[in-house]
């Protein structure tokens, strides 16, 4: 009796930290919102910002620059933010590879192709047709290094995996290079290369915005498959888990998270390797909390990010990749010593 009851009060304050957690990092979002649309090369007043939101006269100087630059701009970085965090954090749970991301496997670097191959042959395509096959580019090159990891000696293995998505990602970054080279496209997709969120226009959010959400919501209801998952295939089998088919769905998920991403912002990596760890120390194991976690603390990263990029070295910019790349690359390095300490 007083376990039952000593289990059920750790259950609801578990529950309570989790609820406070995501309400923690729903504030900060918002903040980070709010800060995001204010400053930049030129800082605005909070009553400017409220109105431009509000209450928008397209006659005012000031609020057209919220308007029509810094609110799709700060609103894209949210949901791409949110988007190659949860990607990130469906390819670590369906592969058990700790070290799994959109950017590390090479699955970005199939859609960079694609996006580089579109500006060379079909430079006039619009943002929805360059969406779908930046979704191709993705998929395909999921399929190239998922076959080459089974077929390898032994079957595949997480390890193999990232070993595969590796050298995948390498050879897709030497072609996008060749191709825009040889077609001189280098100034066209050095915005791809870095990545970036300054070139996000309204009528790429009314596509972007739907499709993220619509994803992130049923990634979210196959978090406690997931869960299973993550404790081992045999067991989740065991549990009535049918394995290959939530493991196909979550790669199919964060396939279309990081197409579409590429699509509009380019290739920003680490996002997807970084941020599930960190919703993973803050909710625990169930992937039902953590993909909700990892899609707000990835809005957060990319908000903050795209800030830092606008404001360092005002008026110039930096890429927004090279601010995620100064948290992720020391963080992959010290997950990938942590695994080999346990190998």
């Amino acid at each position: 009796m007083g376990n039952s009851l000593s289990n059920k009060f750790i259950r609801k304050r578990t529950s309570t930290v989790i609820f406070l957690s995501f309400l923690l990092a729903l504030i900060i979002l918002c903040i980070c919102v709010f800060i995001g649309i204010t400053f930049g090369a030129k800082n605005l007043d909070f009553q400017t910002v409220w109105q431009a939101t509000f209450h928008y006269n397209n006659q005012i100087t000031a609020q057209q620059i919220i308007h029509e630059l810094r609110l799709p701009r700060v609103i894209g970085a949210a949901v791409i933010g949110a988007a190659f965090a949860v990607a990130g954090a469906l390819i670590q749970g369906v592969t058990r590879n700790p070290l799994g991301d959109t950017g590390v496997l090479g699955i970005n670097g199939g859609s960079m192709l694609i996006v580089a191959l579109c500006f060379a042959f079909l430079p006039n395509l619009s943002y929805p047709t360059l969406m779908v096959f930046s979704f191709i580019g993705a998929i395909l090159s999921t399929l190239l290094i998922f076959a080459i990891s089974v077929a390898s000696r032994g079957g595949f293995t997480p390890m193999k995996l990232t070993v595969a998505g590796a050298v995948i990602a390498a050879l897709l970054h030497s072609l996008t290079t060749g191709v825009a080279i040889y077609y001189d496209l280098s100034q066209d997709l050095a915005f791809w290369y870095a990545g970036g969120v300054s070139g996000v226009k309204w009528s790429h959010l009314f596509i972007l915005v739907p499709i993220i959400l619509v994803v992130i919501g049923i990634s979210t209801c196959l978090g406690k498959t997931l869960s299973l998952i993550a404790m081992g295939d045999d067991m989740a089998a065991n549990l009535g888990v049918k394995t290959l088919r939530v493991k196909a769905i979550g790669i199919v998920l964060a396939v279309i998270l990081a197409g579409v991403s590429v699509s509009v912002a380019g290739s920003i990596g680490f996002i997807g390797l970084v941020i599930p760890h960190i919703a993973r120390k803050i909710v625990g194991t169930n992937y039902y909390a953590i993909i909700p976690m990892s899609a707000l603390l990835g809005a957060i990263l990319l908000v903050i990010a795209d800030l830092g990029a606008r404001t360092v070295d005002p008026p110039r910019e930096l890429a927004i990749g090279i601010m995620v790349a100064f948290v992720g690359v020391p963080f992959f390095l010290y997950i990938d010593r942590k695994i080999g300490r346990e190998l």
